[in-house]
């Protein structure tokens, strides 16, 4: 509880969180929530996991045709992001990213605590989402990567360059590298503005420090990755130059999972769910009837009649 007469924790944008769904993580900092619950009795939880430098809002037309089918949807933006506490885009461990998305699953789980849970993971976020499952693996019915992010791309990744990166990291942690170039997100113009335009993006470069965490989770992947036996779907397009489809296709064949899919959209960009409106539509339809083929047919009705 905050001390008697101390100023009420703001978000980054200035409203203070008493005001803004929230929860408050492990370390004391308020992240700002989404939740998109059904009319009637939910059949499944869902958590989306969004990527590097945006928020949970764009997840905002997912999530609804997830509502749509009876899915509980709901969304964190991670610490340092969007409307959560948090120096921007920076964090000293990735795992911080991990333990906040357990912490927010089992809250909800604890309200629903019959439902299937599964996870869909954008880029970045769709590392925290294979690496979440990872931690439990029983717990989750189904996991949806959206161009995740699993291996570095070579150009980033070259033995110099790493070198370089773990030196400049031990010396200038705060040092910014490139930052995200917006135009590789889509094919659709659109789609690029309201990301140059959304104030919640964040549009500067990306720290060394940032950089060696993001290598160290595809390090901790590619030990994980033979061992992964849960249901997943990737959905990945090969002209993506912000995460390289070769860790969505090493993942697929490397993992021992009996129940995997993968599908390759011809020329599709990054954001495959704001891509094209044809490619979006497909993504959506993709993941919805994945997801709703994956809840296992008993769960409702056994809650409801129990």
């Amino acid at each position: 509880m905050p001390e008697p007469g101390a100023a009420p924790r703001r978000s980054p944008q200035g409203v203070p969180y008493s005001d803004l769904p929230h929860i408050v993580n492990a370390d004391g900092l308020h992240l700002f929530c989404r939740y998109w619950e059904p009319a009637g009795q939910p059949r499944a939880l869902v958590f989306i996991a969004h990527g590097a430098g945006e928020h949970c809002g764009p997840y905002d037309e997912m999530a609804q045709k997830l509502k749509e089918l009876s899915l509980l949807v709901f969304a964190h933006d991670h610490v340092g992001h969007g409307q959560s506490e948090g120096d921007r885009m920076n964090i000293k461990d990735f795992q911080i990213y991990i333990r906040d998305s357990l912490q927010h699953i089992d809250l909800m789980k604890s309200r629903h605590p019959d439902l299937p849970v599964f996870i869909v993971g954008h880029s970045m976020g769709g590392a925290i989402s294979i690496l979440t499952a990872c931690e439990r693996p029983g717990d989750f019915a189904g996991v949806v990567l959206i161009a995740p992010l699993v291996q570095m791309n070579p150009e980033s990744a070259t033995p110099f360059k790493v070198f370089m990166a773990k030196l400049l990291n031990h010396m200038v942690p705060s040092l910014t590298m490139g930052s995200i170039e917006s135009k590789w997100l889509s094919r659709d113009k659109r789609q690029v503005e309201a990301y140059d335009a959304d104030e919640l993006n964040y549009h500067g470069g990306m720290r060394v420090s940032f950089g060696m965490q993001l290598m160290a989770a595809v390090e901790r992947m590619e030990r994980e990755i033979p061992s992964i036996s849960w249901p997943f779907l990737l959905l990945h397009g090969d002209a993506d130059k912000l995460c390289d489809i070769r860790g969505s296709r090493m993942m697929h064949d490397n993992s021992p999972s009996t129940d995997k899919k993968i599908k390759i959209y011809e020329g599709g960009y990054h954001a495959l769910h704001h891509d094209l409106p044809e490619v979006a539509e497909s993504v959506l339809k993709e993941l919805t009837t994945w997801i709703t083929e994956h809840i296992p047919a008993t769960t409702s009705q056994e809650a409801q009649g129990s």
